[in-house]
């Protein structure tokens, strides 16, 4: 069956979302404008869609999968769930007041919250009974306050900036740890198709997380730098020509890789080699 799939059209997710799919080996439009590409070789059909808009295609079973964020997902109610969180576009979903109110979570009790986000938002006052008043927007939410139609806010938050520059500062619980994720219909995830996807994608991801470090070491230091290094299953370790030495083969985190080299290093390991992973499959 030729697999649909909606990729976000624009907005923060839209470039990362194409990029991890031709790192997985489909290709995607090169025309801005195109809302439908075909990928004849994968037998895949991607559609562009608005990432708030997602969910609600691949819910309604007109679209097989998607990649969206999780806050959307949620926020949507759609009949569509999880199934591969992507590493990218992360943000936190967060409560934000007047600096100089100094609010906590408990003072939001019958105020007014103006957000883009009125599902995510009703689910966690629900979950915290909770009553407030909900001014739903579409957007800029920060200005909400000023302009008087909101005591306080719930939004995406990345870095900050955008709030503190406008005079808010963000209080309470983190309400919701949000990234792009890899979304299909209620009840899909056996179809092969599915799974060959969502299979190609975590490729990419474990690609991006990882590296591969290659050394030598002798054997009697052996133990110690294979506990530094100890691999997703297990390193591969050779003997060299050179008698009781070993090459030493392991998969590292890629945020770790520098102070691992240093380890290995103090514990004798020499000819410490460091190599990308473009795709794999664990």
């Amino acid at each position: 069956m030729t697999l649909k799939i909606a990729v976000p059209n624009k907005g923060s997710l839209a470039e990362s979302s194409a990029l991890m799919l031709k790192e997985a080996g489909y290709r995607q439009r090169t025309d801005l404008r195109d809302l439908v590409f075909i990928d004849p070789d994968n037998d895949v059909e991607f559609y562009y869609l608005r990432p708030r808009d997602i969910a609600v295609y691949v819910g309604s079973g007109e679209l097989e999968a998607g990649i969206t964020g999780r806050d959307l997902l949620l926020d949507s109610g759609a009949d569509a769930s999880e199934i591969l969180p992507l590493d990218f576009g992360k943000s936190t979903f967060r409560f934000a007041g007047p600096l100089e109110k100094k609010f906590r979570e408990v003072d939001l009790a019958g105020k007014r919250i103006a957000t883009a986000y009125p599902g995510l938002l009703q689910n966690y006052l629900a979950g915290k009974n909770m009553k407030a008043a909900i001014v739903r927007l579409d957007g800029a939410v920060e200005s909400a306050i000023r302009l008087g139609v909101a005591d306080a806010i719930a939004d995406v938050v990345s870095t900050g900036g955008t709030l503190r520059a406008a005079g808010l500062a963000i209080f309470g619980d983190v309400l919701l740890q949000s990234e792009a994720i890899l979304i299909t219909r209620n009840g899909s995830t056996q179809l092969p198709v599915i799974d060959t996807l969502a299979r190609r994608l975590s490729g990419v991801v474990i690609a991006r997380q990882y590296v591969l470090v290659d050394y030598d070491i002798k054997s009697v230091d052996l133990k110690r730098a294979c506990a530094l290094t100890p691999g997703i299953e297990s390193p591969t370790i050779s003997p060299l020509q050179k008698s009781d030495w070993s090459a030493v083969r392991a998969m590292v985190k890629r945020s770790d890789i520098n102070r691992i080299m240093d380890e290995l290093w103090s514990v004798g390991a020499r000819g410490i080699l460091v190599t990308d992973i473009h795709a794999c499959r664990l």
